[in-house]
């Protein structure tokens, strides 16, 4: 009786320890995290100076930190995590002077274009699509 109890007192212990250490177990899936705001590119595009607070988050989406001594500020963050491993972090600050927006910084930047750029991309994009379709089409004659 008394090797039982103690077996098991030991078995018990083992597992307390193992539990509450760094010791990993072999196979365990790891999730990946994600944390804060997620934003995109085409978010950031729409900002302009001079949109109130109210547009900015609209557009933006709730700040994940607002500065208490700086109410000026809101910062964004994201990041992704699997396990302990840090993937992917972001930072975006947005600026306000009043209630206008004044500046923002970041990972991200605004890509606006020109009308005639867009045009020209797009006409790009098909015809390298049409070369593509021509080429595989001779490919298929011989």
């Amino acid at each position: 009786m008394k090797k039982i109890l103690t077996l098991s007192l030991i078995v018990t212990l083992i597992g307390a320890m193992t539990a509450c250490s760094s010791l990993r177990f072999p196979g365990v899936y790891r999730l990946k995290i994600m944390q804060g705001n997620y934003l995109e590119q085409e978010m950031v595009d729409q900002l302009e100076v001079g949109m109130t607070r109210r547009q900015v988050r609209y557009v933006m989406g709730t700040p994940l930190v607002k500065d208490t001594f700086n109410p000026d500020r809101w910062d964004y963050y994201f990041n992704v995590r699997h396990g302990e491993k840090e993937l992917r972090e972001y930072h975006f600050t947005v600026f306000f002077e009043g209630d206008s927006l004044a500046s923002w910084e970041g990972d991200y930047e605004p890509t606006k274009t020109t009308d005639e750029e867009t045009q020209e991309e797009a006409l790009d994009k098909t015809r390298k699509k049409d070369e593509a379709k021509f080429k595989s089409n001779d490919e298929r004659q011989f």
